[in-house]
């Protein structure tokens, strides 16, 4: 059985665990590691991101090692292991999107928001990244927001500094 550090520095709201355990309920006695994936989105959703420490803690509360939390983490693109922006946005880099300006909108990216790929603005509201295929290949360039994943289709410098400029007013007023 694993045990708890004294000093770790996340500590999960009653809320969450929870959600925890409506997750692991769905699952048979003894096999709650099935509950890992689902898990994860629900910290990420709470902390924007996955830290040591919250992983930790996602292998004491499922009674498994970290280490098989650290290599489902690390696995799947869809989880961060640092912290991001309020609004990370990623645009498709497969071949489909390229040939239709995908990497002008990721230059454009980083020109407008002045931070490279994976870093966060100063304000921290932003962050962006290339991913792989979104399946919209017919519509590229392609961006995605998650955590809901909302797209935006045939991007062009002008729709992207909209849509930079609504997300600013959003956050201002929210």
């Amino acid at each position: 059985m694993l045990s708890i550090h004294e000093n770790m520095i996340v500590d999960f709201s009653p809320s969450l665990l929870d959600k925890f355990g409506e997750v692991v309920a769905r699952y048979p006695a003894g096999r709650q590691k099935s509950a890992l994936l689902p898990i994860l989105h629900l910290v990420q959703a709470e902390y924007g991101w996955l830290s040591v420490d919250a992983m930790d803690k996602v292998a004491l509360y499922l009674e498994i090692k970290s280490i098989e939390v650290y290599e489902v983490a690390t696995f799947y693109t869809m989880f961060f292991l640092e912290p991001k922006g309020k609004y990370v946005l990623e645009i498709c880099r497969t071949g489909p999107c390229c040939l239709v300006g995908a990497e002008r909108m990721m230059k454009h990216l980083e020109s407008t928001l002045g931070v490279r790929e994976g870093e966060v603005t100063s304000d921290g509201l932003f962050s962006w990244r290339g991913v792989e295929c979104v399946a919209a290949c017919g519509f590229g360039p392609v961006l995605q927001i998650g955590p809901e994943y909302t797209f935006y289709e045939k991007l062009t410098e002008e729709g992207l500094d909209q849509l930079i400029d609504e997300l600013k007013h959003k956050s201002q007023t929210a």
